[in-house]
C-alpha cells in the first residue's frame, strides 16, 4: 500500500532554473504521466526559460536563491522564502538537489510542524569538501553541520554515485539506512542518439561551465603538447561563463584560443551537433556527482576520456568504452589524448560499448523508475 494519496503533491526544489528543464524535466514528466501534481521552485528565469518549464504541464514558483556565496542575509532569505512556500503548497512531498536548495530547504522544514517526506538529492560534493588550508578546513566544517541540520527530517537521502555516500557517511552527516544511490540523473537515449563517427580532423570534445575545477586548464595545457606532434587535431570546449570564484575568465579562454591550445564554441542549449562532430569526448573534472555531459556522449557513441574521481569513473570501464587519468595529470591526459589519436581503429568499439553502458545503467527511463520508488510514487 502507498504511503500517499493516489495523487501527490511533488515540491520540486532547484538553484537555476534551466536545470529544472534540462536535468530534471523528464523525471517531472515521468510524475504526471503516474499522476502526480507537480509544482517546482528555482531562481527567477527569463520568459523563454519560465515559459519551457510551465509547458512540462508544472507551476513554477521562482525565489531569491544565490548558488554561489554564502553572504548570510541572501541565505535567510532563501530559508524565509522557502518556509513560506512550504506552508502555501503544503506538498506531501519535498524533492531538493544541489546545495543551497538541500540545506536552506531542509532548515525550513525543520521550523514547521507540517506532515510531509523530504528527499535530498545529492548531486555532488562542490568545493566545499575540497582540500585545502585552514580557510578551506572551516569552510568544509560548517557545511558538514549545516547539512546535518538540515538532513535530520529527510526520509531518504539519494546520492549520485557511491563515492559522494561514503563522504556523508564517513563525515557522520547521515546513516547508512537512510541513504539511497541511484545512476546520476539518467539520459534520454532517443534524444541523445547514436551517430556514426565523424570524418575528416581529429576532434576532441568538452562541454563544461567554465570553471577550474572542471579540469579546463589541464585540457588546453594538454592539447598544446598534443598539438606538438598533431598540429591538425581540434580541442573544443562548449560551455558558459560561471561567475563563481573558480570560475575562469573569457579573457583566460581568449589567450588559450591565441596559443593555438582550443577553439571556445561559446554555450548552447543544444550540445548533441558538437558531440556528433568529435571523435573523442573528454572531461578531465576534479570531482562530480554524475557528470550528464558524459552520459549524454556516451549515449550518442563516443569513447570517453576523463579522470578517476568519484561519478566520472562510474562512467568508464577501462579500456573498454574509453579511459581514465588521473585529476590534475596534464601528461596523462596528453599521453592517452595521443593513445585515442594513434588508435582510431579502436573508436568505433569503445562508442558502441559507451552506448550499452547507457542503456544497461543510466537510460532516465530506469533511473527515474528508481527515484519514483524511493519516494513511494510509483
Amino acid at each position: 500500500m502507498k504511503e500517499y494519496h493516489l495523487v501527490a503533491k511533488v515540491l520540486i526544489i532547484g538553484a537555476l532554473a534551466e536545470s529544472l528543464y534540462n536535468f530534471r524535466g523528464d523525471l517531472i514528466k515521468s510524475l504526471i504521466i503516474e499522476g502526480h501534481e507537480v509544482v517546482v521552485m528555482a531562481a527567477h528565469a527569463n520568459d523563454v526559460i519560465h515559459t519551457r518549464i510551465e509547458e512540462l504541464g508544472v507551476l513554477f514558483r521562482p525565489y531569491p536563491v544565490k548558488r554561489n556565496g554564502m553572504n548570510p542575509f541572501h541565505d535567510l532569505a532563501t530559508m524565509l522564502s522557502l518556509r513560506r512556500a512550504f506552508i502555501e503548497i503544503h506538498p506531501d512531498i519535498v524533492l531538493a538537489y544541489t546545495i543551497k536548495p538541500v540545506i536552506w530547504g531542509g532548515l525550513a522544514l525543520r521550523t514547521l510542524r507540517m506532515h510531509l517526506k523530504f528527499y535530498p538529492l545529492i548531486t555532488g560534493l562542490g568545493l566545499a569538501f575540497q582540500d585545502g588550508g585552514l580557510k578551506q578546513d572551516v569552510l568544509t566544517g560548517l557545511v558538514i553541520f549545516l547539512y546535518r541540520m538540515a538532513l535530520v527530517r529527510a526520509g531518504r537521502v539519494i546520492f549520485q554515485n557511491v563515492d559522494n555516500k561514503q563522504v556523508f557517511m564517513d563525515r557522520r552527516i547521515v546513516s547508512m539506512q537512510r541513504c539511497e544511490v541511484v545512476s546520476g540523473s539518467g539520459v534520454n537515449m532517443s534524444y541523445f542518439s547514436l551517430c556514426h563517427l565523424p570524418e575528416g580532423d581529429f576532434v576532441f570534445l568538452t562541454i563544461a561551465r567554465l570553471l577550474g575545477d572542471k579540469g579546463l586548464r589541464e585540457y588546453a595545457q594538454a592539447a598544446l603538447i598534443v598539438k606538438k606532434k598533431y598540429p591538425e587535431v581540434v580541442f573544443n570546449v562548449v560551455g558558459p561563463i560561471d561567475p563563481s570564484p573558480d570560475g575562469i575568465t573569457l579573457a583566460e579562454v581568449d589567450t588559450w584560443q591565441i596559443s593555438g591550445s582550443v577553439t571556445y564554441l561559446g554555450s548552447s542549449r543544444d550540445v548533441r551537433p558538437f558531440i556528433e562532430r568529435c571523435h573523442v569526448y573528454v572531461l578531465p573534472s576534479y570531482h562530480e556527482g554524475m557528470p550528464r555531459t558524459v552520459l549524454e556522449a556516451m549515449s550518442m557513441g563516443r569513447p570517453i576520456l576523463t579522470t578517476d574521481v568519484p561519478g566520472c569513473r562510474e562512467t568508464v570501464i577501462q579500456g573498454e568504452n574509453g579511459y581514465l587519468v588521473p585529476a590534475r595529470n596534464v601528461s596523462a591526459l596528453a599521453e592517452r589524448m595521443i593513445w585515442f589519436i594513434e588508435n582510431q581503429k579502436e573508436l568505433a568499439r569503445m562508442g558502441f560499448n559507451s552506448r550499452k553502458i547507457v542503456e544497461d545503467r543510466f537510460d532516465v527511463k530506469r533511473v527515474n523508475a528508481d527515484m519514483l520508488h524511493i519516494m513511494r510514487l510509483q
